[in-house]
């Protein structure tokens, strides 16, 4: 499955269109990782916390994209963007990564 944030992937033209798809993710945030971010942004400093927990979650959403979209066919995703919010009290962490499924083939 190709995964790109432009519109078209080099190389080859797009044959099918499939939609919007979509691939969301939203994790807590435990209260250990809270406590160390929070202390971060007293003292100054990155939050490998926080870092880490962001790495999973757009990891997973970008997984569930690319099975959205080869459920539908596809055999890419193109014009993918990602988003991030934070839910709640701050303790919630979304990620929504979205794009064009299509199909592909060698130009």
């Amino acid at each position: 499955m190709i995964v790109t944030t432009t519109n078209s992937v080099e190389g080859y033209r797009v044959t099918g269109y499939y939609g919007i798809v979509f691939g969301e993710v939203i994790t807590g945030i435990n209260f250990l990782r809270d406590f160390g971010a929070g202390i971060r942004n007293i003292v100054g400093g990155r939050s490998q916390g926080y870092e880490e927990e962001l790495t999973v979650a757009r990891t997973q959403a970008l997984q569930e994209l690319e099975q959205r979209a080869s459920a539908l066919g596809a055999h890419a995703v193109v014009g993918v963007d990602m988003d991030y919010e934070v839910l709640g009290q701050g303790n919630m962490l979304m990620v929504t990564a979205s794009g064009t499924a299509v199909t592909v083939e060698p130009a």
